[in-house]
């Protein structure tokens, strides 16, 4: 599981650079013009935070074995494709109902973090 969760932040680093630079540069123009460059830029931010999130989650989880890191691994990789995926789609698309399923993401990664403080309060 250790693999995973390093291998999933280590993916989602690595496309935040990507989608930051395509959004800060090919797509620009367009994010400016429609007003959702702030949307997007909030979208990469959230994407780099939990890409760390699960990196360390990974670390963690080669010094405490407890399936609940394996959860919160689940529930950073999950918000994040939730909340960052829909305000991407939103940005790209303008389907403005897809902002309505970004909080259920926003939940999911808060759910991430208070299992991680649940492992490292608890040894568990």
């Amino acid at each position: 599981m250790q693999k995973f969760l390093l291998l999933s932040g280590a993916i989602l680093g690595g496309l935040g650079v990507g989608l930051g630079a395509f959004g800060a540069h090919a797509l620009k123009p367009m994010l400016e013009t429609s007003q959702r460059l702030d949307t997007y830029e909030t979208a990469v931010k959230y994407q780099f935070y939990h890409a760390f999130a699960l990196l360390i989650t990974g670390l963690l989880a080669y010094r405490i074995e407890s399936r609940l890191l394996t959860y919160a691994g689940y529930s950073f990789l999950g918000g994040t494709l939730i909340f960052s995926g829909s305000l991407y789609v939103l940005c790209l698309s303008g389907i403005r109902w897809l902002g309505a399923i970004t909080p259920i993401g926003g939940v999911l990664m808060i759910v991430g973090w208070a299992l991680v403080a649940w492992v490292v309060a608890n040894g568990e």
